[in-house]
């Protein structure tokens, strides 16, 4: 049996038994392939076959109704192209790839040719200012960026012996690069090369596919090491989560750059042979997203909670087709949203977990009762164990306890590790588990429900923030001593990051020295990341002089209430990750002394 015979007999045998979650734990097994090239084994084989090449693979569209559409076929001629290029420019095997790219067809193209190469992607949101992208360049060894004309004069300022890759017609005619003194090539120059590609050997199944950046808690961003399987293999389970079929049309809500990207908008529906479909946006619309989901005949669809909570807003009867799929990962769901859409278009919104370092490990599935609040259970190839917090013993039964995998058959969708931190990886990975950092209680019917981490990282708007970046950002302003930051309660974006401060003796805990401290923020953080809300405050310590953030947390959910609670109030707002401006403070107005950032000049507080 060939590779793409194995690979294809797995994926029938999820889609047979996608209803029947039984079965589908009891016999699925995982491919194990020694030798495996995504683009090459599986993708190609999709492109060739007289039913599935004729099929578009991608769609995009714009606000504007402008749309671009590639087949299956189209996208692996293209893919060869870029691919005999790239490697005629003197990318090769093993290289490091930087991709800083937006929803444009481009980004399809590269991750394909990249594949085919053996090259090593890492993908990057465009949001990274040039101090973020000097981190990442640096730490994964970067030799190759691929990026757009909006985002390329940020690598001027970038050090390291990299050639940036632009795409657009204006770069075929520019002498000079806007990075500066790294070397420049257009992109738009690989259509003239050759679509008949040859790989250089056979791709190992273990060696290195991509390297994503994913927030820590004490220390700087772990690098998540993913391999040739681990990634496109590994999302099986996302498409039996998700219930993706050949045909569908799948609408994903997710920016470039991030896992749940490549969970959702590249493996996932490429897996099962259906359509991605991309919606681009400049600020949501819950009407014109309903709109072009009807146009372009949805059938799956899969947003943050983030996106869920704004779109119950509007009246979901404006789509006259709902899609037969609906799911939500990256935040617990208010139970209001499910009720909301339950009441609108007789579907449940089925939850799913996982994380940049898996695939999809625990979900509702297809078929099964849904528990409102439950994520569900572990998936086909992932065994979970729970250990308890206290006594590092594993539960038995219900109970609570940090999330664990099974190693020992060590499940394809799991990384290799945290790349170049061996201390991280024995911490992680333990007595034949790998360990979470997750906390979850599991019931009686083995159904589990997402408690938090077990560290002091969390999400706001879908994104994960590592409270020890920001806080770092903030003690190099001036007039900070001290600092703290935590999720507070939002209606629209779950939480949002807050900072208490504590100031120098000299400082002044004014409006104006408030602004000063948020526009250093808005300097040196993304947008997904900035501190949104800001307290001057006496920072709680234990004995030992830590902070006590647990009381800043208790402060927060008392002050704005739980997250979430007050969705039908919240008003306006922008879709996760635009990086755009919010007024923060809705959900009663901001407290005495706290000040919030709304992006302009201006504070209220």
């Amino acid at each position: 049996m060939t590779v793409t015979e194995e690979f294809r007999e797995a994926r029938d045998q999820l889609l047979r038994l996608r209803e029947d979650y039984g079965a589908a734990r009891q016999h699925f097994e995982w491919p194990r392939p020694e030798h495996f090239n995504f683009a090459l084994d599986w993708f190609d084989a999709l492109a060739a076959s007289p039913e599935e090449g004729g099929r578009s693979a991608l769609v995009i569209v714009e606000s504007d109704g402008g749309s671009q559409r590639v087949t299956y076929r189209e996208m692996a001629e293209r893919s060869s192209r870029l691919a005999n290029w790239l490697r005629g420019i003197g990318v090769g095997r093993g290289d490091r790839i930087l991709l800083m790219l937006d929803n444009q067809v481009e980004l399809w193209e590269t991750v394909l040719a990249s594949i085919r190469l053996g090259a090593v992607l890492l993908p990057t949101t465009t949001m990274l200012a040039p101090a973020g992208l000097t981190e990442r360049v640096e730490r994964g060894g970067v030799g190759w960026v691929v990026t757009n004309p909006a985002n390329s004069a940020k690598f001027a300022e970038v050090p390291g012996g990299f050639s940036v890759i632009e795409t657009g017609e204006e770069a075929l005619g520019r002498a000079e690069s806007p990075a500066g003194s790294h070397p420049h090539h257009a992109y738009a120059a690989h259509r003239e090369a050759s679509p008949d590609f040859l790989p250089d050997r056979p791709t190992r199944a273990d060696e290195t596919l991509l390297l994503y950046f994913t927030s820590g808690t004490t220390s700087r961003a772990k690098l998540v090491e993913h391999t040739h399987v681990s990634y496109p293999v590994g999302h099986l389970t996302t498409m039996y989560w998700i219930g993706l079929e050949p045909g569908d049309v799948h609408l994903n809500v997710a920016s470039p750059g991030w896992g749940k990207h490549a969970w959702s908008n590249v493996f996932a529906p490429w897996i099962a042979g259906a359509t991605v479909l991309i919606y681009n946006y400049a600020r949501f619309d819950a009407a014109a997203l309903m709109s072009t989901m009807d146009a372009e005949g949805v059938t799956s669809f899969c947003a943050p909670p983030t996106v869920w909570r704004m779109l119950i807003q509007a009246d979901l009867a404006q789509l006259r087709n709902p899609p037969r799929k609906v799911v939500a990962a990256g935040e617990p769901l208010n139970p209001r949203v499910i009720l909301h859409v339950q009441q609108a278009w007789g579907l449940d919104i089925r939850d799913g977990f996982g994380q940049t370092e898996t695939t999809v490990q625990i979900a509702n599935t297809p078929g099964q009762p849904v528990k409102v609040g439950s994520v569900g259970r572990p998936l086909p190839g992932y065994d979970v164990e729970l250990l308890d917090e206290a006594t590092g013993e594993v539960v038995e039964g219900p109970g609570e306890g940090e999330v664990c995998l099974v190693t020992d058959p060590r499940p394809v969708g799991l990384m290799t590790g945290y790349y170049g931190d061996p201390a991280r990886n024995e911490e992680v990975f333990r007595d034949g588990l790998y360990c979470t950092g997750d906390v979850m209680s599991r019931d009686e019917n083995g159904l589990y429900t997402y408690v938090g981490r077990s560290d002091d990282v969390f999400k706001a708007s879908d994104y994960k923030i590592s409270p020890f970046e920001l806080e770092s950002v903030l003690i190099e302003h001036p007039a900070v001593a001290e600092a703290a930051v935590v999720p507070s309660p939002d209606p629209i974006r779950l939480a949002v990051p807050k900072a208490y401060v504590a100031l120098r003796a000299a400082a002044e805990p004014t409006a104006e020295t408030a602004e000063s401290i948020l526009a250093h923020c808005r300097e040196k953080l993304p947008p997904y990341a900035r501190v949104r809300r800001l307290e001057f405050w006496d920072l709680p310590k234990t004995v030992s002089g830590k902070i006590r953030r647990v009381e800043l947390r208790a402060r927060e959910a008392e002050l704005h209430g739980e997250a979430g609670g007050g969705a039908d109030a919240a008003g306006g707002g922008s879709a996760a990750g635009d990086g755009g401006s919010a007024q923060e403070g809705r959900g009663g107005g901001a407290t005495a002394g706290e000040f919030a950032d709304t992006g302009f000049p201006g504070l209220r507080g």
